[in-house]
């Protein structure tokens, strides 16, 4: 069984472990000591009952057989009210000429400052070792089932920055052509800062005035909007969800921002609260059990797993008291899970190797 929960500060040196298997890109997991006790403190008190307006909600997806940490997923809530938080927008410029009858219309990456009070979704990964079937669903859709826990903790605008492409030398074509220009320094360098100073930089040093997308190298134009290979999973699962492009991308490499209102995205939609009854082990389920993703509604001890269960006439799950005790339910009267069944997404043929900034 696998069981996602917050991070605690014993987890650090795992994390680290696992900052050093994601790769370049991943602003949001540099491999420094430093960041993650800051970013295991500030989570900690996000999921306490005094949540600041921006804070982060970390969770680690953790062997429960071993032990063993081997994956991560976090929401991020109030974007850009303590600091700036910078997107290209592409839209179109038309310019015409009368005289000439001349009327050229041409796309254009314009900086904008995006997202206030948002919430983002980011921070998925898995280890190789483990990317089993339905794993990769389970991190990205706990966290509509936190937040259809409690909605009042985080905003209606819901988006996703997924990694863009990059080369099989590890470069970004988009940066190459756009932002080492301007910047003057590497790829590696403006993630590394932008994970330990945020993108204000970004204001100082990229042009306020709109860049015509023809002027790129073709390379550069070809990865507008492109996932990482990698991050492809992820974004064909948001998109179920109901997560759309709206014409933003990541200043650095390209990579597309997706978004949805928090009441359309369709696991907040069809999640259902049902009380539970506990049966000892899988041999007692009912005959229509099936993969389920499940959570104990319980923010300040948030647990999530995915777990055989049965949902019964009368609105009861059952599940099996190994899960029970994974989410730390009991059977009192009145004890309530929240709950969605993995196949409303789930693709048998797809591999869940997950990669997403």
């Amino acid at each position: 069984m696998y069981l996602l929960r917050p991070c605690q500060t014993n987890d650090l040196a795992a994390l680290l472990a696992l900052s050093e298997l994601t790769g370049a890109g991943m602003t949001s997991m540099p491999c420094d000591l430093e960041h993650w006790k800051q970013k295991i403190d500030v989570s900690q008190q996000s999921f306490s009952a005094t949540p600041a307006r921006s804070g982060s909600y970390f969770m680690v997806l953790e062997d429960h057989a071993t032990g063993e940490i081997v994956g991560t997923t976090a929401i991020y809530t109030g974007l850009a009210l303590t600091h700036p938080f910078y997107a290209f927008r592409v839209s179109e410029q038309q310019r015409t000429h009368d005289a000439l009858n001349i009327c050229r219309s041409s796309q254009v990456l314009e900086r904008v400052s995006e997202y206030t009070g948002a919430t983002e979704i980011g921070s998925l990964f898995l280890a190789p070792d483990h990317r089993l079937p339905g794993l990769g669903q389970l991190l990205s859709r706990a966290r509509f089932l936190l937040m259809a826990d409690a909605p009042e903790r985080f905003g209606d605008r819901i988006f996703a920055e997924l990694r863009g492409w990059q080369n099989a030398q590890g470069q970004s074509p988009l940066w190459e052509s756009l932002g080492q220009r301007f910047m003057g320094i590497t790829f590696d360098q403006a993630v590394a800062y932008t994970a330990e100073a945020g993108l204000a930089f970004a204001e100082e040093l990229l042009p306020d005035y709109p860049i015509c997308i023809d002027l790129l190298a073709e390379e550069a134009q070809a990865v507008i909007g492109r996932p990482h290979d990698s991050s492809a999973p992820a974004l064909a699962m948001l998109k179920r969800e109901g997560f759309q492009w709206q014409g933003l991308i990541d200043l650095f490499d390209g990579g597309p921002h997706v978004e949805s209102s928090l009441g359309h995205i369709q696991t907040v939609k069809h999640s259902t609260v049902s009380s539970v009854d506990i049966v000892p082990s899988d041999d007692d389920l009912p005959l229509n059990h099936q993969p389920t993703l499940i959570s104990n509604t319980d923010v300040l001890n948030f647990r999530v797993t995915l777990a055989p269960a049965a949902a019964l006439p009368n609105g009861q799950l059952v599940i099996t008291q190994a899960t029970a005790d994974a989410l730390l339910v009991t059977s009192h009267q009145g004890a309530v899970v929240r709950c969605v069944p993995l196949n409303r997404q789930q693709n048998h043929q797809q591999k869940t190797a997950i990669k997403a900034a």
